[in-house]
């Protein structure tokens, strides 16, 4: 392990051992053969490091070709920028290798527990609103507004949106301005409520700099319902001019999204959202589609109705609960692509479309989506799981572990930690690490208990590190969740790409008991 592992150049800073790169101060997405090439440049910089030894960092005892390499170094170009003068901070040396030019200062490595300790750049928190009143039907008010105005903040390049799965996990009414900035590495906290009577709606919101302890700007909105919509963009809008006006005026135009037409429409997309993300229960799923094909009969282009219909009946597929796997994917496929083609900035998706080509073993598209999901949202974890869990079934556990570790580190108090573990569970089993695998998918179970997924891999795991009773136990379980579960299932329909390593699980599986 490196002594050095933090490097500062320009307005960057490489924190190699988290796997993070920081812009100012702003987290900003870099994949892990990326990573890893820059790390090893940074460590020579101003000298030519060879091909051979750039190749040896990124995919050690693997045989790749020499455009492997060219293909990163040309991200990393994209992502570092050019300089004044147009020039790239990463040079070519014909036939030899490639030079960083420019001041690198490594940084010491002991930081309190294992943190990167920042000046926060431009990066806020929306922590979910309050409802107040008495009748819960309209509490989805207040969780819209903070879903829509965290989705039209994370379209600013630049800004660094903590996803709303790590925000929304906070109590609104007990906020602790130092304890958000120290959790979450924020600087601005914007918090409010909601409060109908009738048609009218009060809606208060305050922003503070969290570092200072100080509200920078706070407002109160007595508006009809009908006027909703458009107040989410008109709170985002004054949000940026209090943070920071250059980059309010550079980047103003990227705010607007393409809401839905209808009232109605939204409100259904946010009554259905709280049961999309439950990972295994079919009730939950029943609930969130019901709701969605509502809002989808009141405006059929709704991008973000499209995008978690997509995802639901993707989750169908993943879980087993379809006799009709490939027509529900397809279906899915259409679905998700309906709405990239509705609003082609909004990550959401490209998320889901990246989802189900994941589910449909379509290894490379579902790379694809999912990084352009990230491109548009870097602080979506959601993305950066499933990317990671991509990876996983793809047989590249390490790239995996590197957006799994992002994932966890971007939302460390929400559902999405029972996700980021079974995925985890599934990198580790394909790297051959079985102990460490099924140890994964037990904490994942204990997570959320109905995560079928998770049972199943616990199931080959456990039994594949020689633990059989629990194996039998977790089967017992998979096939409670999945009746269909199968020898057969598996191999048709995991999305486990590589046949060898299907058959590795399988041969898990038949240990337990599948047949």
């Amino acid at each position: 392990m490196m002594e050095e592992q933090r490097y500062m150049f320009g307005p960057f800073l490489l924190d190699a051992g988290a796997g993070v790169l920081y812009r100012r101060g702003v987290p900003i997405s870099i994949g892990y053969r990326a990573m890893l090439i820059l790390e090893r440049l940074l460590r020579s910089a101003g000298s030519v490091v060879g091909k051979d030894e750039l190749i040896d960092a990124a995919w050690k005892d693997q045989a790749v070709e020499e455009g492997n390499l060219s293909v990163q170094i040309a991200a990393l170009r994209k992502v570092l920028g050019e300089g004044p003068d147009g020039s790239h901070s990463i040079v070519s040396v014909a036939r030899v290798g490639y030079r960083l030019v420019g001041d690198v200062r490594p940084q010491a490595g002991g930081t309190r527990n294992g943190a990167v300790e920042l000046e926060e750049g431009p990066s806020i928190a929306v922590i979910r609103f309050r409802a107040i009143g008495d009748d819960p039907d309209k509490a989805y008010f207040a969780d819209g507004l903070s879903e829509d105005i965290t989705t039209g903040l994370s379209r600013l390049r630049g800004l660094h949106v903590r996803d709303r799965s790590a925000s929304f996990a906070y109590d609104p009414q007990h906020i602790e301005l130092d304890r958000l900035r120290r959790e979450l590495k924020v600087r601005y906290v914007l918090q409010g409520s909601v409060r109908q009577s009738g048609r009218a709606l009060r809606i208060t919101a305050s922003l503070s700099d969290a570092s200072a302890g100080t509200q920078v700007w706070a407002e109160r909105f007595d508006i009809e319902t009908g006027d909703f919509l458009a107040l989410q963009d008109q709170i985002a809008h004054k949000v940026m001019a209090s943070i920071e006006p250059q980059l309010y005026e550079a980047e103003r135009l990227r705010l607007h999204s393409r809401p839905a037409e209808s009232l109605d429409a939204w409100g259904f997309v946010m009554k259905a959202m709280p049961h999309v993300w439950t990972w295994g229960s079919q009730k939950d799923l029943d609930i969130a589609e019901g709701l969605l094909v509502r809002a989808l009969d009141i405006d059929p282009d709704y991008a973000r109705a499209n995008s978690l219909l997509a995802w639901t009946i993707g989750a169908r597929a993943a879980l087993g609960l379809t006799s009709k796997p490939r027509e529900l994917l397809a279906a899915a496929l259409a679905r998700a692509q309906a709405a990239i083609v509705r609003d082609q900035d909004d990550p959401w998706g490209h998320l889901s479309a990246g989802y189900v080509h994941m589910v449909s073993r379509n290894f490379r598209p579902a790379v694809d989506e999912l990084l352009e999901a990230i491109e548009r949202n870097p602080g979506l974890s959601l993305a950066h799981c499933i990317l990671g869990s991509t990876y996983g079934y793809g047989d590249m556990a390490e790239d995996g572990l590197h957006h799994l570790g992002i994932a966890a580190r971007l939302s460390p108090r929400d559902f999405i930690q029972a996700a980021i573990c079974s995925t985890m569970g599934i990198c580790h089993f394909t790297a051959g690490r079985f102990e460490v695998a099924a140890d994964l998918e037990r904490r994942a179970i204990q997570l959320r208990p109905a995560f079928g997924t998770a049972w199943r891999t616990y199931a080959a795991t456990a039994a594949l590190a020689g633990d059989t009773a629990t194996a039998t136990m977790a089967l017992e379980e998979a096939r409670r969740l999945q009746p269909n579960l199968s020898v057969a299932w598996i191999e048709e329909h995991h999305p486990i790409v590589k046949p060898e390593k299907r058959a590795l699980y399988i041969s898990g599986l038949r240990i337990a008991g599948l047949s």
